[in-house]
């Protein structure tokens, strides 16, 4: 194998970027041997970084008893264990009009292994993808791996980064496959009232296209808005609903996703669709087999007490942000977060006097500063910002605090002595 080529035969590898790249080599770019001040990471969705957020202990306990019961150390079925789907099926079933059943379920090694089970069930020759910018460019990379092409729509941050429905039937056509909606929305922090999810959906079935829903930061809203899952919608247009415990049971490491079909007039239930559906996951690797068998009662048991108390964290994390930022002149946040555990912010690049772009922007003040932020090119916008403000208050403090101390360093307008 040399030069990208395996047997003779050249190969291409996707030059897409992920967030998971560039805050690799954003913290690289460090010089660890400055051992002055702290790193404190505002790039990574992980909030167990941060002591304030931690799972339930109904979590830990089911988890524990399913490990010494010593009945989960074998092989579960590819799609799942049949409590699992059932669990989460009932679980889903709570917020819809409908009943979803445990076929309708398959279980996945966490929402980006759901992510790569729905584009690779989709992918044909000349297929079209229609994803969101900014977005989760983790659709971006499976969809190259697959050969699929991709299409951007905008979300408006005038509109509560609302989607450009205008703008999705101007882009698909008799190829597209799929349209993709993050709700609540990664990276911007948008919570999609009842009334704009259903003009998605009538404005999915109108161009005879089915309805990718990412919905990993489910319930995780406190704004205006409540929670809706796209699943309500699934009489007028199917939906495949993706989604996993990491964000609202704080387990992000524990791998445990779903990839469901909602859709009460049964398109996926047709038999071969369901073959083809089940044979894909026999070669795919789900989560370990006793944190499965955790699931039911991680779902029945957790209290709501512990829901809110996550809530209360991140309204008041996103006030902190929304409040400093108001206080930094070349960053401004047009949209106050309702939801999710991110926001988008603009960078005005006129007040800088030493700064190209959003790339250099966070390496100058990852060098600097000790702090990681997610230039906005990484999800799609160039020259906008993301910050995860799933991060204990003190901290967000402080990085917030150096962040505006770089700009006022880099300002036109700083005077030196």
């Amino acid at each position: 194998m040399e030069d990208g080529a395996v047997n003779g035969y050249e190969m291409d590898t996707p030059k897409n970027i992920t967030i998971k790249g560039i805050l690799s080599l954003l913290m690289e770019s460090i010089d660890n041997n400055n051992h002055s001040r702290n790193v404190i990471s505002l790039g990574m969705g992980d909030p167990t970084a941060h002591s304030c957020f931690h799972t339930t202990h109904v979590a830990q306990e089911a988890v524990v008893d399913a490990l010494q019961s010593d009945k989960f150390n074998g092989y579960a079925p590819t799609v799942g264990l049949p409590q699992t789907r059932r669990a989460i099926a009932e679980y889903l079933s709570r917020d819809l009009p409908y009943k979803l059943a445990s076929d309708d379920v398959f279980i996945t090694s966490g929402c980006t292994q759901a992510i790569d089970v729905a584009l690779a069930m989709l992918a044909r020759p000349g297929a079209n993808i229609l994803l969101p910018r900014p977005g989760f460019p983790i659709y971006e990379l499976c969809a190259a791996f697959r050969h699929l092409e991709v299409r951007h729509f905008d979300l408006l941050p005038e509109k509560g980064w609302e989607v450009d429905l205008d703008a999705v039937e101007a882009l698909a056509d008799q190829n597209t496959v799929a349209l993709v909606i993050i709700n609540p929305g990664n990276p911007c922090g948008n919570v999609y009232s009842y009334q704009h999810l259903k003009k998605i959906a009538e404005t999915a079935e109108k161009l005879k296209t089915l309805v990718i829903a990412d919905e990993v930061y489910g319930h995780l809203a406190f704004g205006r808005n409540p929670f809706v899952p796209m699943g309500v919608f699934g009489s007028i247009v199917p939906v495949l609903t993706l989604g996993s415990l990491s964000k609202r049971w704080i387990v992000p490491g524990w791998r445990l996703g779903w990839f469901v079909t909602s859709d009460p007039s049964g398109m996926f239930r047709n038999p071969k669709v369901v073959e083809r559906i089940k044979k894909y996951f026999d070669i795919l690797g789900g989560p370990a087999t006793f944190i499965q068998a955790a699931v039911p009662g991680i779902l029945e048991l957790t209290d709501e007490v512990f829901f809110k108390r996550t809530i209360n964290i991140l309204k008041q994390s996103s006030d902190i942000c929304c409040d400093r930022i108001k206080e930094i002149p070349c960053i401004s946040c047009p949209y106050k977060p309702e939801g999710s555990m991110a926001l988008m912010m603009k960078l005005n690049l006129s007040l800088l006097e030493d700064i190209s772009d959003d790339i250099d922007f966070c390496f100058k003040l990852a060098r600097e500063e000790f702090v990681i932020i997610l230039p906005g090119t990484a999800v799609g916008l160039k020259n906008w910002l993301r910050i995860t403000f799933a991060v204990d208050p003190v901290s967000l403090e402080e990085a917030l605090g150096r962040v505006k101390s770089f700009c006022l360093r880099h300002s036109k307008q700083f005077e030196r002595y």
